[in-house]
């Protein structure tokens, strides 16, 4: 009795590396969607009741204000030698396949026209309802632009994260050395809280920046987030244990 309910315990299968891959992507993913989202809600819920006079111009606004951080700030990067054309670049290349290739434009621009009286009520309904909705769906349209260039942003920042992590894991592991040579006490509570931030602190720089409602320089968002991730690295490379 007892082998059988052994037998029909299933078994729970470890996924491999291709699993965790996918799984790891569609959660970065999901996280991108939900940022997006919430700075369109953000943007329409100050379009209604913080910034009614500004209207759609808010969101071109705040596009003006991004491509003119990079443009103004940062001559060269990393990876590209032009980062507000890159960004602006990356901002046009979204818009076109989300509204132009997928036929949202015609959509939207077939709404826009006024009723035609031989087209019939359906047609005319559509119209008209689309009169009240569409700054909505044009800050929607440019805050996705907007999303798109801090998404490029951020692409070109991980090399600041990478560099003030190595910079820390060397101070860390110099800090370890002196510890063990030095007979001091090494604390796992520590090392396992410091690891578990590493990765957060940099998935929260891009949530936060993703999400943000309003025009922010990329400096403020990307550096302390930057400098949190490298004290959680240099934390846990201190406090590693002593002996492998």
């Amino acid at each position: 009795m007892v082998a059988t309910r052994t037998q029909s315990t299933p078994q729970k299968s470890k996924s491999g590396w291709v699993g965790s891959l996918f799984g790891g992507v569609g959660s970065f993913a999901l996280w991108l969607l939900v940022a997006l989202g919430f700075s369109i809600l953000a943007e329409w819920v100050g379009q209604t009741w913080v910034w009614q006079e500004a209207g759609v111009q808010h969101s071109r606004n705040m596009l003006a204000a991004e491509i003119e951080h990079l443009d103004s700030d940062y001559g060269r990067a990393l990876l590209t030698d032009d980062p507000a054309g890159y960004a602006q670049g990356f901002a046009e290349a979204t818009y076109r396949g989300l509204v132009e290739l997928t036929g949202l434009e015609h959509v939207l621009a077939w709404l826009a026209e006024p009723p035609d009286p031989q087209g019939g009520r359906v047609q005319a309904a559509l119209r008209s309802g689309y009169d009240v909705v569409e700054p909505y769906v044009l800050s929607a349209l440019t805050i996705t632009q907007v999303f798109a260039v801090r998404l490029a942003v951020l692409t070109l920042a991980m090399p600041v994260f990478f560099l003030f992590a190595l910079v820390a894991l060397v101070d860390g592991l110099v800090q370890r050395d002196l510890r063990r040579w030095g007979g001091g006490r090494e604390s796992a509570f520590v090392y396992h809280h410091a690891k578990r931030m590493l990765v957060p602190t940099v998935i929260l720089a891009w949530v936060i920046y993703l999400a943000m409602p309003v025009a922010v320089h990329p400096a403020w968002i990307i550096f302390p987030f930057a400098a949190l991730n490298a004290l959680a690295v240099m934390v846990a490379a201190s406090t590693f244990k002593k002996y492998l």
